[in-house]
């Protein structure tokens, strides 16, 4: 009982009252899902199985503050991430914030921010994020990833081809010329580049996709625990240490006051 009260204590010194364990992972475990195809949330070793990431870190450390098991598993895009949340599937979820995405599941602030560019080939004309949208050009991204979701909103001259997650195909069709600019994150555009000769990534940002943590609708207790838990790992430097170690490109926490995410309007 004692070993109980200390829990008991530590969880109320952590978190609100009422979003300790039971309410943040009731069934004893705390099950996390991420997006698989994602590689600023987590990798899989394909040999191994074993899972690394900021995502994945910062599962382990809720789980580790909240003294209960963690169970993380991937989902192949983000409305499989948001599906498996709402439906109690899971307990938290990590995926990007963008608002056609709200409404079965409620978003936390913003944990850290992912950079976004283009691959074009190195003969092309474009040079920098402002060359993007003009007349004439086709402008690609991996269907309903945030940045294509921006660019159907924002795109006013250039054409938006929405491609499935095939980075052969995204190859042939810049080697090809049937596009003239892919967009995705840095470091997605990174290892693609090097997979694609005579290419190159551009060097400026479009802008940076907010990566948040989602809770089950109306769990307003839950949700206040982990936007606390985020305050918390950002002030000590576990969420920069998190970032460094992934050796991910074009990751950056997210600054203090990031309460309402957003991308550009």
């Amino acid at each position: 009982m004692r070993g109980l009260g200390i829990v008991a204590l530590l969880c109320s010194l952590a978190f609100p009252p009422l979003a300790c364990a039971n309410d943040i992972a009731p069934g004893g475990t705390l099950r996390a899902v991420y997006l698989g195809s994602n590689p600023a949330q987590a990798v899989q070793d394909r040999s191994t199985g074993a899972i690394r990431g900021v995502a994945a870190d910062l599962a382990r450390e809720l789980a580790k503050r909240i003294n209960v098991l963690v169970e993380l598993k991937p989902a192949p895009n983000p409305q499989g991430v948001i599906d498996a949340v709402s439906s109690g599937a899971a307990d938290i979820g990590f995926v990007a914030y963008e608002p056609s995405r709200a409404g079965t599941v409620e978003f936390s602030q913003t944990y850290m921010l992912v950079q976004q560019s283009f691959l074009v080939l190195d003969s092309s004309s474009i040079r920098a994020i402002a060359d993007i949208d003009r007349a004439g050009q086709v402008i690609a991204g991996v269907r309903n990833d945030s940045i294509t979701l921006y660019l159907k909103r924002k795109l006013k001259q250039a054409t938006l081809l929405e491609v499935e997650n095939n980075p052969a195909e995204i190859q042939r069709l810049l080697t090809g010329k049937e596009i003239d600019a892919f967009g995705a994150s840095r470091q997605r555009l990174t290892t693609l580049s090097t997979e694609t000769p005579g290419s190159r990534v551009l060097p400026d940002t479009l802008f940076g996709v907010p990566q948040t943590i989602i809770v089950p609708k109306g769990r307003a207790d839950v949700l206040t625990a982990v936007n606390r838990f985020i305050d918390e790992v950002r002030t000590s430097g576990f969420l920069q240490s998190a970032i460094t170690t992934s050796g991910i490109v074009g990751l950056q926490a997210a600054p203090a006051g990031s309460w309402q995410p957003s991308v550009p309007d």
